[in-house]
């Protein structure tokens, strides 16, 4: 049976009702629920509305601010540094998303680096924003209070899957990109452990570092196998090492620094290429690869090649027509929060 569609709008009204009703100041309270949704409607449903009520939670008990502005700890006329003193991470962003715009129309470039952010959400729904102004978006994020990825050869977990997103434009649409460097995430664990559900193929390392399907390893000292897996998870711990860098390092608050609760060191950068080949130069090039991608054979029975983020892109254009296709654990969530804060739940269409 396919998963029930809700109404983007009564999604949106819902969301935002509950989360200032959680205690989060207006403006808050909305980039929470807009960012939550675009994950949703773009099919990463592991990192939408299902972190809601995790969302919530932490409000209540302290772990998020719910009202104040961040700290500015550093600043240069391309970057800055923020103490983001565990406000909402979706506000957090797309405000120094905006900073790092507005230093990118004068300079080329806007890089701002975040610690003690709250979670961020779905990275890829920063993305389209700054793609259809013409500009280029790197985010990435660690959580340096806990650990998912044991090093290459190694049996502990050290680090988190510590994913890197970009956005960059096309003559006709984006380009999106939001990969771990893990095989697979601490959400799809948690949810196939939740269901009773194996992985399709070993994502995950047991205790003693021999690969698994079964995601009750990871809550038994196992850990998620860095991406290329067996043959190539040295390359994938590589890269998670530089994202460790690129986040707490430069934010100058990391594991070192022994935090607890929940949360994230971010690094947002905004390119403009109109300060570098130029807008048309860049757009030549980036469509030029889109076209050779999209008039390359595909294998025999297989589905044409594609752009990251075009299936997202399709989906989200389908939820905004349609409605939005919720996971089923998702409704239910929804429902214990209507109740819990006396609110209409979202009815589906």
């Amino acid at each position: 049976m396919p998963d029930a569609r809700y109404e983007v709008a009564g999604l949106l009204r819902f969301a935002t009702t509950a989360c200032a009703a959680a205690g989060l100041e207006s403006e808050k309270a909305r980039a929470v629920a807009e960012v939550l949704l675009e994950g949703d409607l773009m099919g990463h449903d592991t990192h939408g509305l299902a972190l809601l009520t995790p969302y919530l939670d932490s409000l209540v008990s302290g772990d998020m601010r719910a009202a104040g502005e961040p700290e500015l700890v550093s600043a240069t006329a391309v970057a800055e540094t923020w103490d983001g003193r565990k406000l909402p991470g979706p506000w957090l962003v797309r405000r120094a998303i905006a900073r790092a715009e507005a230093a990118s129309a004068e300079m080329g470039i806007g890089v701002v680096s975040i610690g003690r952010c709250h979670h961020i959400g779905c990275l890829a729904a920063y993305g389209p924003p700054v793609a259809a102004a013409g500009r280029m978006l790197l985010l990435t994020c660690s959580d340096p209070a806990t650990g998912s990825v044991a090093p290459w050869g190694g049996t502990r977990r050290i680090y988190t899957p510590n994913p890197l997103a970009a956005a960059w434009p096309t003559p006709d649409g984006p380009v999106l990109i939001d990969v771990s460097m893990s095989v697979t995430t601490n959400g799809m664990t948690g949810r196939k452990r939740a269901e009773g559900k194996l992985f399709d193929h070993e994502v995950l390392l047991d205790a003693n570092g021999a690969p698994t399907r079964d995601p009750n390893a990871f809550w038994a000292d196992g850990s998620l196998m860095p991406l290329g897996g067996v043959e190539a998870g040295h390359k994938g711990f590589a890269l998670g090492l530089l994202i460790e860098v690129l986040t707490s390092a430069l934010a100058g608050h990391g594991r070192a620094d022994a935090p607890t609760g929940w949360g994230a060191s971010v690094l947002v950068m905004v390119i403009d290429p109109a300060r570098f080949g130029g807008t048309q130069a860049f757009l030549r090039e980036t469509g030029w690869m889109a076209d050779a991608v999209h008039a390359n054979p595909p294998k025999p029975g297989g589905e044409a090649p594609r752009l990251p983020g075009e299936r997202a892109m399709a989906r989200r254009a389908q939820a905004m027509t349609e409605g939005v296709a919720l996971h089923p654990a998702i409704p239910p969530a929804l429902a214990k929060l209507a109740q819990r804060f006396d609110l209409a739940l979202p009815e589906a269409v």
